[in-house]
C-alpha cells in the first residue's frame, strides 16, 4: 500500500468516535484504544517506527582503550600503531628523493635571478609538481606558492626557500613518528618517563655530548627534561602533547647538538648542551655544603649573587615539593629554570604563585609590602638609607598599568612585559638595586662604549 492510500491516523481516530456509541466496551477500555492508536500512528509520522532510528547511521567514533589485564588487546593495539607509524614513515621522502627534487627544481628555475638567489614560476612549479611524483604532490599547492611569495616583480618564488620549507615539513613528520614511537599510551603525549627514554636514547646520536660521562647521563636527562615541562606543563599534569614539543623551539635547540662545530657562545646559550648542563649540575653540587644530595633553605640562599630574601625562600619552601624541610634536584631545577627566565609567562607564573601569600590570585599593596620590607631590612644591613615603599609600589602599578588600580594579576605582569623588573625588585636585592640605579648604570656603558671608541680612533 503506497503511502497516499494509508489511513491517516486522524480519520481513524474519528471512525472510532463515530462508532463509540455503538459500541460496549467500557469508557476505559476505549481511552485505552485510542491512546495506543495515537501512540502508533504519531511515531510513524515521526519517523521513529521500527529500526528506522536517525542515529542507526552514525559511524562509531569512540573505542574504549584496552583494560590492564586485557594483554592480547594491548599487544594488538601496539603492533597497529607501530604498522600505522612505519607506513607513514615510508610515506615520508628520504634523501635521495629529496636530492631528485633539488635538481629537478634547479632545472626548471626561470631567470632572471633575485640577487643571488633562484627563482622559480608558478607555471614551472606546476611542471616540477607533475614530474616529483605522488610524494611531492601534497607540498606543491597554491597555497605554499602564495605563502612563500615575496614582492617579485615578477610573481615567482625563490627555489631555495621552497626546498627548506619541504625540508622541514619532511623533519618535523620524522620527528612526530620518531617522538610517537615513546607514546606508550598512544594518546598523542608523552608522559615525563616517556621523554626521558626519548632524549636517553638520542643522546648517543648527539656530537656534542661525546665528552659526557656515562654516570652522568641520569643527571643530564632529568635537567634536559624539566625544560620541556617546566614550560610546556603549566598545570604540572605529568604530560606534554606531541603537537606542543614540536611547535616549540626546545627540540631545535636540543637537535642543534649534532652540529659538531657548534661554537662555544652557542653551547653556553644553549640549556641542552653539556657545558649548560654540568654549569647547573655543579651549581647543586657546590651549594649542597653537606653533601647529603638535597639542599636546605640555608644552603639554597647562596644561589647567585646570595641576594634573595628569606621571606622568598621561605615562600618557595612552603610552596615547593620538598622531602624533610629540604629541596631535591628536579625541585631546584624548576627554580633555576624561573629566575632564569623571568621574561617568560611560565617563569612568572611559578613567581607569582609565590608572592601570592593570600592565594587571592592578585598582588595588592600588602602584598608588594610584606615582600619589599625584606628589601628595605638588607638595605639597612648595608649601611644604606632604605627606599620609600610608597614610591616603590608607585612605580610598580606605573609599569604594569593593571585594569584595576588597586590589584595585579598575573596577566597584567605578562602585558606589561614588566614582569621580570617587578619581581626582580620584590625577590633580589641585587635585582632591586639594579633597578634603582638604571640610569646610573646606562650613563656607565655610554662612557665604556665612548672610550672604546676613543681608543680604536
Amino acid at each position: 500500500m503506497s503511502e497516499e492510500e494509508q489511513p491517516r491516523w486522524s480519520d481513524v481516530l474519528k471512525r472510532r468516535l463515530a462508532n463509540s456509541n455503538k459500541d460496549a466496551r467500557s469508557e476505559e477500555e476505549i481511552k485505552a484504544e485510542e491512546t495506543e492508536l495515537f501512540t502508533k500512528y504519531y511515531t510513524e509520522w515521526k519517523g521513529g517506527g521500527g529500526n528506522n532510528k536517525p542515529f542507526s547511521n552514525i559511524p562509531r567514533f569512540y573505542y574504549k582503550l584496552p583494560a590492564e589485564d586485557e594483554v592480547l588487546l594491548q599487544k594488538l593495539r601496539e603492533e597497529s600503531r607501530a604498522v600505522f607509524l612505519q607506513r607513514k614513515s615510508r610515506e615520508l621522502l628520504d634523501n635521495e628523493e629529496l636530492q631528485s627534487l633539488w635538481f629537478l627544481l634547479d632545472k626548471h628555475q626561470v631567470p632572471p635571478l633575485s640577487g643571488e638567489e633562484a627563482m622559480i614560476s608558478y607555471e614551472s612549479y606546476l611542471q616540477v609538481r607533475d614530474k616529483a611524483g605522488p610524494k611531492c604532490k601534497n607540498f606543491f599547492t597554491a597555497r605554499v606558492y602564495a605563502k612563500l611569495l615575496n614582492n617579485d616583480p615578477y610573481g615567482r618564488i625563490s627555489i631555495m626557500h621552497f626546498f627548506n620549507y619541504v625540508m622541514r615539513k619532511v623533519w618535523l613528520h620524522q620527528t612526530r613518528i620518531g617522538l610517537s614511537l615513546y607514546d606508550v599510551a598512544g594518546q598523542g603525549y608523552l608522559r615525563e618517563s616517556d621523554l626521558e627514554n626519548y632524549i636517553l636514547e638520542l643522546i648517543p646520536t648527539l656530537p656534542q655530548l661525546d665528552g659526557l660521562e656515562k654516570s652522568f647521563y641520569s643527571f643530564y636527562v632529568c635537567t634536559a627534561v624539566r625544560k620541556f615541562f617546566f614550560f610546556l606543563d603549566p598545570l604540572r599534569t605529568g604530560k606534554i602533547k606531541i603537537q606542543d614539543i614540536l611547535a616549540c623551539s626546545f627540540l631545535d635547540d636540543l637537535l642543534e647538538l649534532r652540529d659538531e662545530e657548534l661554537s662555544k657562545e652557542s653551547q653556553e646559550s644553549n640549556w641542552f648542551s653539556a657545558p649548560s648542563a654540568l654549569r647547573v649540575y655543579g651549581q647543586y653540587l657546590n651549594l649542597d655544603k653537606d653533601h647529603n644530595g638535597m639542599l636546605s633553605k640555608e644552603e639554597l640562599s647562596r644561589y647567585g649573587t646570595a641576594t634573595l630574601t628569606t621571606v622568598f625562600l621561605d615562600r618557595v619552601f612552603q610552596e615547593c615539593l620538598t622531602y624533610d624541610g629540604e629541596m631535591d634536584y628536579k625541585t631546584y631545577l624548576d627554580f633555576v629554570l624561573a629566575l632564569e627566565n623571568r621574561k617568560e609567562p611560565a617563569a612568572l607564573q611559578y613567581i607569582f604563585k609565590l608572592l601570592d601569600i593570600e592565594e587571592q590570585g592578585y598582588l595588592n599593596v600588602f602584598s608588594l609590602n610584606y615582600f619589599f620590607r625584606a628589601i628595605q631590612e638588607q638595605i639597612k644591613l648595608h649601611g644604606q638609607e632604605p627606599v620609600s615603599f610608597q614610591d616603590v609600589k608607585d612605580e610598580i602599578f606605573d609599569m604594569v598599568k593593571p585594569k584595576d588600580p588597586y590589584k595585579i594579576t598575573l596577566q597584567d605582569l605578562v602585558n606589561s612585559c614588566q614582569g621580570d623588573t617587578v619581581t626582580s625588585i620584590l625577590i633580589d636585592l641585587n635585582g632591586f638595586w639594579t633597578y634603582e640605579n638604571r640610569e646610573v648604570l646606562v650613563a656607565n656603558d655610554n662612557d665604556s662604549i665612548g672610550a672604546a671608541d676613543l681608543i680604536d680612533s
